[in-house]
């Protein structure tokens, strides 16, 4: 039924840069707004970038200026492109895709990229 699809994580060195895209099947794209997470072991999972239905951006403070959050309604895809890359970006990375709803939201979650960031 509906998939989120996470791809582009990797090993990089501090200072570098990575894309990473979450294609969608199963839903219509533009209904839902989108968001990333990342979440490292032992932690809580938190808010990295959101990007809305009309294309409203938030990031998170740790990730201003360095990252940048896209999506291709046409394409049924999200990016996250990532420069200057730290250790502490190390995480898995979450696709989040959510359509409002007053009572009960439809939320779906992708399975998560390995970003490191290590020499």
């Amino acid at each position: 039924q509906v998939q989120l699809v996470e791809v582009g994580g990797g090993l990089v060195q501090p200072g570098g840069s990575l894309r990473l895209s979450c294609a969608a099947t199963g839903i219509i794209f533009s209904d839902y707004h989108m968001a990333w997470y990342r979440q490292t072991p032992g932690k809580q999972r938190e808010l990295v970038a959101r990007i809305t239905i009309n294309r409203s951006i938030e990031y998170a403070d740790s990730v201003k200026g360095r990252f940048t959050i896209s999506r291709v309604n046409a394409k049924s895809t999200m990016y996250l492109q990532m420069n200057s890359l730290k250790p502490d970006d190390t995480a898995v990375y979450y696709c989040n895709a959510v359509r409002p709803r007053t009572f009960s939201n439809e939320d779906y979650w992708g399975q998560g990229t390995q970003v490191t960031v290590s020499a």
